[in-house]
């Protein structure tokens, strides 16, 4: 998950970031209802608390840039599955095998390719100020890798329906 260039700025991570909270936001809200439509409302919960945390997040970090040139990051940058359309055959197949246990691992992933990021431009940045943003947007993430961790600790491995997978 690391950009083509260094970042420079707080207003290059702001785009970086924003970008980042935009795709988890969606993704927890679509992987929330898959996980409800399996009956897992333990996890569709968590992912429902966890796409409002990141929509919040987004929010207040689209406000923190109001009146900023922030420059744009191409759509699909930080895709946690994949770029094409939600609602293409490959997409919906990934959504009909994916387990609850499988659901929380992608999120897990997407969690610590976002706190690393973020970590690495901390470790980077020479601006005071860029560090400063990079540590809070980090620490963040730590937070709901814990919140992932635990519940993939608490979730079984499940298995995949194949009769449901083919519309038997």
């Amino acid at each position: 998950m690391s950009p083509a260039a260094p970042i420079r700025t707080p207003t290059e991570l702001y785009a970086h970031a924003i970008a980042i909270e935009r795709e988890a936001a969606e993704r927890y809200a679509e992987f929330a209802q898959r996980m409800s439509d399996l009956g897992d409302e333990n996890v569709a919960a968590l992912f429902r608390q966890l796409a409002v945390f990141e929509a919040e997040h987004l929010d207040t970090l689209e406000a923190r840039t109001a009146g900023l040139e922030v420059p744009r990051i191409a759509p699909g940058e930080y895709a946690w599955l994949d770029t094409s359309a939600p609602e293409t055959a490959a997409r919906e197949l990934v959504f009909r095998l994916l387990t609850p246990r499988q659901a929380l691992a992608i999120a897990l992933d997407a969690e610590r390719r976002a706190q690393q990021f973020f970590a690495d431009v901390r470790a980077t940045a020479t601006d005071p100020a860029l560090r400063a943003l990079a540590q809070e947007m980090a620490t963040e993430e730590q937070g709901h890798i814990a919140m992932v961790a635990q519940a993939i600790a608490r979730t079984p491995e499940g298995r995949v329906d194949w009769a449901t997978v083919f519309g038997k």
